[in-house]
C-alpha cells in the first residue's frame, strides 16, 4: 500500500484539526462556502465527493453487472441491515441514552430532539461515500453500484413511513430535491463519466493504470471534504462540546454495533471479501445530507435534532475509516467465501 494511503488516518486527523482551526480563524470564508448550496446539498462538498467517487465508477464493467444476480446474498444482507435492523436499533439506543443514562444532564425536550436526529440518521442509508469506502477496501465495484442503487430505490418509498413511525409523527415530508439531487450528483453523473472514460481507455490495463494515477487525487478529495465539514461546524464544536460528546457516544455504539452484526452475518453467509466489506459499510454509514435536511425542516435550524444530525456528519469519516481498516485487516476471514 502506498505511503500516503497507509497513513490515511493520520492525514484525516490533520484534516480534522485543520478544519476546526481554519473554521475558527476564517469564519467568513467557511460561511460563504457553506452558503454555496442547493436543496441542502453543499456544492463544494459535492465536487470533492464527486472526485472521490469518479475513480470507482471507472472500474464498473456494465457487462459484469448482470452477474450480481447470481449471488444475491450480499445485497440481501445490506437490505436487512439498512431497513429491518439499523433504524430500530438507532431509535432504541437514542431512547436508552437520552431518556435513561443521560436523563439528568439533558432537558427532556432537548433529549427528545436529539433522539429524533439520531433516528433520521438511522433511516437514511448512505449513497455517496459508500463508493469511497468500497474503493478503499478493494470492493467489487459492480456489486457496490447495485447495492447502492437498490438502496436508493427503497429509500424513496421507505424513508418517510419508517421515520414517521419511529418519530411518532403523522406525516414526514421527504425533501425530494435533496434526495434526487444527491443521487444525480453522487451516482448518475459520475457513473456516466466513468462509462465514457472506460470506453475511451479501451483495455483493462489502461483502465487500471488510469485509476491508479487517480488514487492520490481521490484521497485529496476525501481530505478536502473533511476540512470543509469540520470547518463548517468549528464554532459548534467549540460552543457545545459536551452536547457533541453525549450525542456521539450512542452514535459510535450504533455504528460499531451494526458493523459487528453485519460482518458476523457476512461470514456466516460465506460472502466474498470484496462483497462483504462494502455490504457491511453500506449498512453502517449514513446519508447525512438527507438527515440534516429533514431535521431542519421538521425541528428548525437550531434544534437538537439538527445538531444530532450534524454530529453524525462529524463522526462519519473517522469512524468509517476505522471500519475500513478492520475490513482490510480481516481479508483472511473470507478466503473461503464463494
Amino acid at each position: 500500500m502506498p505511503f500516503f494511503e497507509r497513513y490515511l488516518s493520520v492525514w484525516v486527523g490533520f484534516a480534522i484539526a485543520s478544519g476546526v482551526g481554519l473554521g475558527l480563524w476564517l469564519p467568513p470564508l467557511f460561511e460563504a462556502v457553506a452558503a454555496f448550496e442547493y436543496a441542502h446539498v453543499n456544492l463544494a462538498v459535492a465536487v470533492f465527493i464527486w472526485v472521490m467517487v469518479y475513480p470507482m465508477m471507472i472500474q464498473i464493467d456494465f457487462h459484469a453487472i448482470k452477474k450480481v444476480g447470481s449471488n444475491p446474498r450480499g445485497l440481501f444482507l445490506t437490505l436487512v441491515i439498512n431497513w429491518l435492523i439499523k433504524p430500530f436499533t438507532m431509535a432504541a439506543l437514542g431512547w436508552l441514552f437520552f431518556k435513561v443514562f443521560f436523563a439528568g444532564w439533558v432537558e427532556p425536550e432537548t433529549a427528545t430532539e436529539y433522539i429524533a436526529g439520531m433516528i433520521l440518521l438511522g433511516v437514511a442509508p448512505c449513497t455517496a461515500m459508500v463508493f469511497v469506502w468500497s474503493q478503499l477496501t478493494k470492493g467489487d465495484a459492480n456489486y457496490t453500484l447495485v447495492q447502492v442503487s437498490v438502496n436508493d430505490i427503497i429509500m424513496v418509498f421507505a424513508f418517510a413511513p419508517i421515520a414517521a413511525l419511529l418519530l411518532g409523527v403523522s406525516n414526514i415530508t421527504v425533501p425530494w430535491d435533496t434526495l434526487m439531487l444527491s443521487v444525480v450528483l453522487y451516482v448518475v453523473l459520475p457513473l456516466i463519466a466513468g462509462f465514457f472514460t472506460r470506453q475511451l481507455l479501451g483495455s483493462e490495463e489502461r483502465v487500471a493504470g488510469f485509476v491508479h494515477h487517480l488514487k492520490p487525487v481521490s484521497v485529496m478529495g476525501l481530505l478536502a471534504t473533511v476540512v470543509l465539514l469540520f470547518g463548517f461546524q468549528a464554532e459548534t464544536i467549540i460552543a457545545k462540546p459536551m452536547a457533541i460528546v453525549l450525542i456521539a457516544i450512542p452514535l459510535l455504539i450504533q455504528t460499531y454495533g451494526i458493523f459487528a452484526i453485519a460482518y458476523w452475518a457476512a461470514r456466516r453467509l460465506r460472502l466474498k471479501h470484496n462483497v462483504a466489506g462494502p455490504a457491511c459499510l453500506i449498512g453502517t454509514s449514513n446519508f447525512f445530507e438527507l438527515a440534516v435536511a429533514v431535521a431542519i425542516s421538521l425541528f428548525g435550524l437550531n434544534s437538537g435534532a439538527a445538531l444530532a444530525t450534524v454530529v453524525g456528519v462529524l463522526v462519519e469519516v473517522p469512524v468509517m475509516l476505522s471500519l475500513v481498516a478492520i475490513v482490510n485487516r480481516t481479508t483472511h476471514w473470507f478466503e473461503k467465501g464463494n
